[in-house]
């Protein structure tokens, strides 16, 4: 009797075994590589619709722009600069403001790039870790994106937001008044340096930073909770 009911035991685990890799085999090729375009389509929207919204940066801390850090001497020695301390605000929501406005634009960009995940990569991609598709999509068009997205920066950043001042006016008032401070016998004296920061770039790398910092938190819920997988596809890549 105990022989049968260990020979029915092991009989038991086998056959759950060959059911687990039935189910893996069940997924096609295609299967995986629409799951994987299809959780980042979904991490991408999400993304985007949240940071494109009013304060989706802004009041966001994880993805909040702040000055670069060559300004942190202004933010240092504010007292010495007129006005410093109303323009540094309206430079930081400013500038917020723009990359709220520019990330309305990134979804067609990643789009683009979604398709061309091969399957292939979409199994490596799948048997990796919980922001492995991200890393992958961030790695291979990073530089593609910042290009297409660079423009998109510096025409927000041209916008009238704050009455007729535009960010890159508020930016410019602010260093060259620092400057000014910066550069005299006086500054020089206290070992002051000017700042000489390219907003454009500083921005868009802060921007797609915050947006990729997303589209991992979207990813690794798709993977780890279920309620995240949101159609079919999804269930049945990330649910076997």
């Amino acid at each position: 009797m105990r022989i049968l009911s260990i020979l029915l035991l092991s009989f038991t685990l086998v056959s759950c075994d060959l059911l687990e890799n039935v189910d893996d085999l069940s997924l096609t090729e295609s299967e995986v590589a629409s799951g994987l375009r299809e959780a980042l389509r979904v991490g991408t929207d999400t993304a985007t619709t949240i940071l494109g919204l009013t304060d989706g940066y802004y009041k966001d801390k994880l993805v909040k722009i702040l000055l670069p850090e060559e300004a942190n001497i202004i933010l240092d020695n504010i007292k010495l600069v007129p006005g410093g301390a109303a323009l540094v605000e309206n430079v930081i929501l400013g500038i917020n403001r723009s990359a709220e406005d520019a990330a309305k634009e990134a979804g067609p960009i990643f789009k683009e790039a979604i398709v061309n995940i091969t399957i292939t990569d979409a199994f490596t991609i799948l048997k990796g870790d919980s922001v492995s598709a991200t890393r992958f999509l961030r790695t291979g068009t990073y530089d593609n994106l910042y290009a297409l997205y660079n423009p998109k920066i510096q025409k927000s950043l041209d916008k009238k937001l704050l009455g007729t001042i535009s960010t890159n006016d508020a930016w410019k008032t602010l260093t060259q008044s620092w400057n000014l401070v910066a550069g005299s016998i006086a500054g020089q004296v206290a070992g002051l340096k000017t700042v000489n920061t390219d907003l454009d770039a500083h921005l868009t790398n802060k921007a797609l930073d915050g947006l990729f910092l997303k589209v991992a938190s979207e990813e690794k819920d798709i993977r780890q909770d279920p309620l995240a997988r949101v159609n079919d596809i999804l269930k049945r890549v990330f649910g076997s």
